[in-house]
């Protein structure tokens, strides 16, 4: 019989703090709500997570992508400049009775089942009242509901005034970075900037274990490019893949599930804003198809403008299905237009635009409006001067003259002092602020969706099928008996892997089928096992965690084998 969701969860909780891949931070105090420590199993695996990432977002595009690193705590201005201090808020609600905090729009729907995400605080107050939401705790009045900023306040220095924030998100970093990225790599577009790192939000009631962190890594990239042109020239390279999307015109017409599209269908119909859009979630599939999660188990979801960042034209959230709390996202993938850069530029007085030079120089016709200083004084007489004084301060080429007269400065104007000139200039390039596409990632959030998707029984043992690349140990090497021949010819083979790079276990306690079990319930892929034939012909035998098939490989082709079985060259 099928185990509920709340059995599974609560066996993957024990299994991991057992095991150690998670638990709770600062336990022997209590723990804290939204902190976990990441145990030496988990630590390992995260650092695969992180490593496959890497792989696919960088290294694999490294023609485009580079790597930085940038300061967890950021002055104060930055965020002000981000829109993250008036608008990184979630709205919260406090019991009148007992003064716990919630979140709001979380309680709202766990309480009266209406979907919220997004709604203003005065629209989550009148749902309260009108669908009697009590505290879950003590039953009682709950106040109105108010934004609660989510950024984790500091000092920088021993100066109460040096305000600042840690970083909610990695990108400010990459966008405060830019212009510096861009000279180092010879001024050229596009350029994505990836960073992985830690981050903090300070959430007001995180109740979902691991999906829902106040601390966690980041993985992030922020691709610019030219407004002008947003084409993909590595388009090609998926075309074809299938992603399954839920837009927004289907969410506002009652649809719930999403249908399949090719990558050429969503760039051809414009389901996406651009190509480079398109091309990031492609390789987002691929990303969490290599972490073990099947086609059918992940979406994209398009955001409602409601939803959305402040600082976004169009999101789509990248969705796994967990057993216990439905669809989570695993990624954002948001178009930030030239929102960050430009805010920046406003805020710091920094040029953060690129020019673009021509290859040839192109005609372009101006209009120019200058005054006529005669008619000036002519007209006006003794309050020429005044009139001058007004005009020295107007942006001329700006005014509307369509009229007979020109309000300029409160002031009514002639239109025959202003003349206008039209002239034909060569322009050599143009200024302009790049555009970005953002996919970012959660590592720790990755790391749960995985052991629930990985965790499975057979006959009451518990076997992790956790995708080889990303398994924490790699093998588990076994003499088969207490033979000292077997037990050299084991150690020699487990130092050598270790040589090579791997993590390994060598475990020569208990039966071959109980040592077998221990490295399942971890995730071990494969299991070496030296016997009596490998004295006689130097083959070990190699057992597949998830079918339990068993091969024979010389010793001397082990490293060779796993390689290849890992898809390392």
């Amino acid at each position: 019989m099928e185990s509920s969701s709340e059995d599974r969860y609560e066996k993957i909780v024990d299994l991991a703090v057992r095991r150690g891949f998670f638990w709770p931070s600062y336990e022997i105090y209590g723990g804290v709500s939204g902190l976990y420590d990441l145990g030496p199993l988990g630590s390992l695996m995260k650092r695969n997570i992180v490593e496959e990432w890497r792989r696919i977002f960088i290294q694999k595009h490294q023609e485009f992508v580079v790597e930085i690193e940038t300061p967890v705590i950021a002055p104060a201005r930055v965020f002000e400049a981000s829109g993250h201090v008036e608008s990184f808020t979630d709205p919260i609600v406090e019991c009148l009775k007992c003064g716990r905090k919630y979140r709001a729009d979380h309680l709202v729907e766990q309480s009266a089942g209406v979907k919220v995400e997004g709604a203003r605080p005065e629209e989550l107050t009148r749902i309260i009242r009108e669908k009697g939401v009590r505290c879950p705790q003590c039953g009682g009045e709950l106040s109105d509901v108010r934004l609660f900023n989510l950024l984790f306040r500091t000092t920088i220095g021993p100066y109460a005034d040096a305000l600042g924030y840690i970083r909610p998100e990695a990108a400010q970093g990459m966008f405060t970075a830019f212009k510096r990225v861009y000279e180092s790599m010879r001024e050229r577009l596009p350029i994505g900037i990836a960073q992985i790192g830690r981050v903090a939000r300070n959430e007001i009631s995180p109740r979902q274990g691991m999906i829902r962190l106040r601390e966690f890594t980041i993985m992030e990239i922020e691709f610019f490019y030219a407004p002008k042109n947003p084409s993909c020239p590595l388009l090609d390279r998926v075309r074809d893949r299938k992603l399954r999307i839920l837009t927004a015109r289907d969410r506002i017409s009652g649809e719930e599930k999403p249908k399949g599209h090719k990558v050429d269908e969503i760039v051809r119909e414009k389901i996406v804003s651009n190509e480079w859009h398109a091309y990031w979630m492609a390789v987002a599939s691929e990303y969490i198809e290599n972490l073990g999660i099947r086609a059918e188990d992940t979406y994209f979801e398009e955001k409602l403008p409601h939803e959305r960042a402040h600082y976004a034209s169009q999101v789509f959230d990248q969705l796994v299905r967990v057993s216990r709390w439905g669809w989570v996202e695993v990624s954002g993938h948001a178009n930030r237009t030239d929102y960050d850069l430009s805010r920046h530029a406003s805020f710091s007085g920094a040029d953060l635009t690129i020019y673009k030079r021509y290859q040839t120089p192109m005609p372009v016709r101006r209009r120019r409006v200058r005054v006529d200083k005669q008619a000036v004084l002519r007209i006006y007489g003794e309050k020429a001067p005044e009139v001058f004084r007004i005009l020295s301060q107007l942006d001329l080429d700006r005014i509307d003259l369509s009229g007979e007269e020109v309000d300029v400065g409160g002031a009514r104007l002639r239109r025959e002092i202003f003349v206008v000139e039209e002239n034909v200039e060569m322009i050599h390039g143009e200024k302009f602020f790049p555009h970005v596409i953002e996919p970012s990632f959660g590592a720790e959030r990755l790391l749960y969706v995985i052991l629930d998707r990985s965790y499975s029984e057979d006959n009451g043992r518990v076997v992790l099928k956790i995708p080889p690349r990303i398994a924490p140990i790699t093998a588990g090497v076994y003499p088969l008996i207490e033979d000292e021949r077997m037990i050299k010819i084991a150690k020699k083979i487990y130092e050598d892997l270790v040589d090579a790079g791997f993590y390994v276990i060598y475990d020569d306690s208990g039966s071959i089928g109980r040592r077998y079990a221990r490295a399942d319930e971890i995730g071990v892929p494969f299991g070496i096992t030296v016997d009596g034939k490998t004295i006689e012909d130097g083959t070990v035998t190699i057992r597949f965690r998830d079918t339990r098939e068993q091969v024979r490989v010389r010793v001397e082709e082990i490293i060779i084998w796993i390689k290849r079985q890992l898809g390392i060259k």
